[in-house]
């Protein structure tokens, strides 16, 4: 993420959608986002999570069970945690997809986009997303396992001879 993001995400926001280990649950156990929240957090960025399942105290618990917290820091410092997904990408400089809930194929990626500051990232960490409609917006699109700049729009779509 870093790297894409012209080497630097320090006082960047990130926001992360999902927070559970899986979908359709609130279990956290085990979870990549705290992981990779805590790595942006190392790098000065501000993060910003929507879960639809996982509680704001759950969030809280871990990001202290994990010691994700930059040293010296409060988590309302550093993390805010939304209710809405369109509240929570507004100003943001990237989405990271970090649950594959149902609902994120979904949303209206475009108005988000209209909400994002620019150049406005997606980093598809389940390969959930229509890339190329992500692309046609106007959004640079990275994914888990994906070339970046190989038009696709399935993993289908990648053939290797």
């Amino acid at each position: 993420m870093i790297r894409s993001m012209f080497n630097t995400i320090s006082g960047k926001k990130i926001t992360l959608l999902g927070f559970a280990f899986k979908k359709d649950t609130g279990d956290t156990r085990e979870t990549a986002a705290v992981y990779v929240a805590k790595h942006l957090l190392a790098e000065r960025a501000k993060v910003t999570i929507y879960d639809p399942k996982v509680e704001h105290e759950e969030i809280v618990r871990d990001f202290s069970y994990y010691k994700a917290l930059t040293p010296g820091k409060e988590f309302k410092e550093c993390v805010t945690v939304a209710e809405d997904p369109y509240e929570a990408v507004k100003g943001s400089h990237a989405i990271a997809i970090m649950t594959e809930w149902d609902a994120f194929k979904t949303y209206d990626y475009e108005k988000m986009y209209q909400s994002m500051a620019k150049p406005a990232f997606v980093f598809d960490g389940r390969l959930i997303l229509d890339h190329k409609k992500l692309l046609d917006i106007g959004f640079i699109v990275y994914a888990i396992g994906k070339p970046y700049g190989v038009k696709y729009k399935n993993m289908d779509d990648l053939r290797f001879e």
